[in-house]
């Protein structure tokens, strides 16, 4: 090749930077083939450049001030890498303003600021790249952009944390405890040492957040989403699951309903899902999304979502596109808003059937005083289970009662709860988990 090749700068040289800078020079070749561009790393910016690294970066290439990597003229497109928001914030916002497109897979920062940096990269005229924010391996972001454009997005549900699906997976599949669970995914390098953000559900809301924005033409505040993590989640519940034909799974729920004022329904919690459903059998690190267009149906996408090589894959579908988009210029921004704002629907107002576990005194008309309450609250039973649970050191027996309930609104449900905790032979704490009803695979 004769052009001149394209300079790359590369902020941050953890798991997934490593994952690039060893991708782009093991398929250089490759890559440059399928391209038709040539190009080179000109320089890596890291935190600290004494630090002992698995990957073998030549010395000259190392720098640890990012302002290098955005301030050399030479430097094309900058790929960052580097985690966290506000540092990050800094340099792509700096990179946008210079005139350099921007690769990142960022997810926290597009969550917390996308409306900001989209905004300046439509004002700069300077493009910034994201395939890998959510779904790490997974094409989605770009499926949402170009496959699935002439669709009105009715609903997007799947599993888009790695973390959280390997735990629940070990839960339900071989009976571990959740912090068994935990220790084993951090032993295999699926969980980090403070998994707080992927255990919470914040991870897949941050995620949750970049999908709707695409799907909906317009930026939503984090603090629309609701969420709830996994880490109340029992093997007790996966019992009570497997007996009624479910499981769980920590899901994003993303739902359009059409003529509502608060037309979108935005969650992220642990719901039941029937065993027969596909996303039942998604395990282990594996992420699926299942997408449902108005003219599309139902379309799924399934893969690993996290790591070190799906990601980096994802990242270089970026660098190449931005790379292409560079030198034969088509201008290309992220996110353009093109719709009103979307009004987010409060979660009290949202509706699915229940599984709501109680633990109770075993004693004559338990079940009647608790069904008397849901009905004054207009909410129906569909099935019920029960099994012996503890006897406490007063030598009361202790049950545990499940009821599966009708759909109704998670806010009027609520209010069935405090009342029922006032019964002095039911404990304060019930376990609710929403059971989502998703359409058969054919």
């Amino acid at each position: 090749m004769t052009e001149k090749p394209i300079q790359l700068g590369l902020a941050g040289l953890g798991t997934v930077g490593s994952g690039v800078y060893e991708t782009l020079c093991r398929n250089h070749s490759l890559l440059e083939a399928r391209s038709k561009i040539p190009f080179r790393i000109k320089r890596i910016a890291v935190r600290n450049l004494n630090k002992h690294r698995e990957t073998a970066v030549p010395e000259e290439l190392l720098t640890d001030d990012w302002h290098e990597l955005v301030g050399d003229p030479e430097i094309d497109i900058i790929i960052e890498l580097i985690g966290g928001t506000r540092q990050a914030y800094d340099l792509v916002t700096t990179a946008l303003r210079a005139g350099k497109p921007v690769v990142t897979g960022n997810k926290a920062l597009l969550a917390e600021y996308g409306a900001e940096i989209f905004k300046l990269s439509a004002e700069m005229g300077t493009p910034i790249y994201f395939e890998a924010s959510a779904g790490g391996g997974i094409p989605i972001i770009q499926s949402l952009q170009n496959s699935l454009i002439c669709n009105h997005i009715n609903s997007i549900v799947g599993i888009i944390n790695g973390t959280s699906n390997y735990i629940l997976s070990a839960m339900g599949e071989h009976g571990a405890d959740y912090e068994d669970a935990l220790v084993q995914a951090q032993k295999l390098g699926f969980a980090e040492e403070d998994p707080s953000l992927d255990v919470n559900g914040w991870d897949a809301a941050h995620k949750a957040l970049i999908l709707a924005t695409l799907a909906y033409g317009t930026t939503i505040s984090p603090d629309k989403i609701y969420v709830s993590g996994i880490e109340n989640i029992t093997s007790r519940d996966f019992e009570f699951a497997k007996k009624l034909g479910y499981t769980i799974k920590l899901l994003v729920v993303i739902r359009y309903h059409e003529n509502q004022e608060d037309a979108l329904e935005l969650r992220v919690q642990p719901c039941f899902v029937h065993d027969w459903h596909i996303l039942a059998s998604v395990n282990g690190v594996f992420n699926a999304i299942s997408v449902n267009g108005d003219i599309v149906g139902e379309t799924l996408f399934y893969g690993r979502g996290a790591g070190k090589n799906p990601t980096a894959s994802a990242v270089i579908s970026d660098v190449i596109t931005a790379m292409r988009e560079s030198r034969y210029p088509e201008f290309h921004t992220g996110f353009t808003p093109y719709a009103k704002s979307c009004g987010v629907m409060h979660i009290n107002d949202t509706t699915t059937p229940y599984y709501v576990r109680f633990q109770v005194a075993d004693q004559p008309g338990v079940i009647a005083e608790i069904a008397r309450i849901l009905a004054t609250f207009g909410i129906g039973i569909s099935a019920t289970s029960s099994a012996p649970s503890h006897i406490d050191e007063d030598g009361v027996a202790w049950n545990d009662l499940v009821f599966i309930l009708h759909t109704c609104p998670w806010g009027q449900l609520q209010m069935a709860l405090e009342e029922i905790a006032q019964i002095s032979f039911v404990a304060p704490e019930a376990r609710v988990l929403r059971i989502e009803h998703l359409l058969p695979q054919s």
